[in-house]
């Protein structure tokens, strides 16, 4: 039967209905394609507009391959402590994991904090404040990250931590990492806290 319809069919018709069809696919294909070319293109667009935003820093590694894209989203970590010395006013702020630990009682409880645990120290360079009706040191300039994460596998030879320094350039708006900072530049400083799990400031009351 299907024969006999077919053969029925003038081949000018024939010939019309198989042009359409592939104008049709054609036209499926280059919608797929156009599709997708936008597609990478609003992400490229937004990778390069992440970039922008955070200057570039978090493509940047210390010398000993410490990535400072580790920490990403520090900016508004929770506060662990807060330290001062002559030189710089310290925020220590603690990723998810760090801030789960604390709560559960660790380093105090005789464990140790679990990897993939990350702490970073924010340090500025401290000035009188020119505003308050007493004496107090504020936030000045911004110096340096110090950052801390843990991966036992990684950094056997330090107690599990690696560490590593992102310096600051305020004239520049950019990140460089301290070509002094290999992954256990901290961990001389953090021995004497050994028991602590290397760490030096509780979680604060609040």
């Amino acid at each position: 039967m299907s024969e006999l319809v077919t053969k029925s069919v003038p081949p000018e018709q024939q010939q019309r209905r198989i042009e359409t069809r592939t104008a049709v696919k054609r036209i499926g294909d280059f919608t797929i394609v156009v599709t997708a070319v936008a597609v990478l293109g609003v992400l490229g667009a937004v990778v390069l507009y992440a970039h922008s935003q955070d200057n570039g820093k978090y493509s940047l590694k210390s010398p000993s391959g410490i990535a400072f894209s580790d920490f990403r989203g520090y900016e508004d970590w929770a506060v662990v402590s807060s330290a001062h010395t002559d030189e710089r006013l310290k925020v220590i702020v603690g990723n998810p994991a760090m801030i789960t630990a604390f709560k559960a009682g660790i380093p105090l409880n005789g464990q140790p904090f679990p990897d993939g645990s990350m702490i970073v120290k924010l340090q500025w360079a401290p000035k009188k404040s020119t505003e308050a009706p007493f004496v107090v040191d504020v936030p000045d300039v911004f110096k340096e990250a110090f950052v801390m994460e843990k991966d036992s596998k990684r950094f056997p030879k330090s107690g599990g931590w690696g560490y590593a320094v992102f310096n600051y350039d305020a004239a520049s708006d950019k990140f460089s990492p301290d070509a002094k900072s290999p992954s256990d530049c901290g961990y001389a400083c953090h021995t004497p806290v050994k028991a602590k799990d290397y760490i030096f400031h509780p979680y604060q009351k609040r």
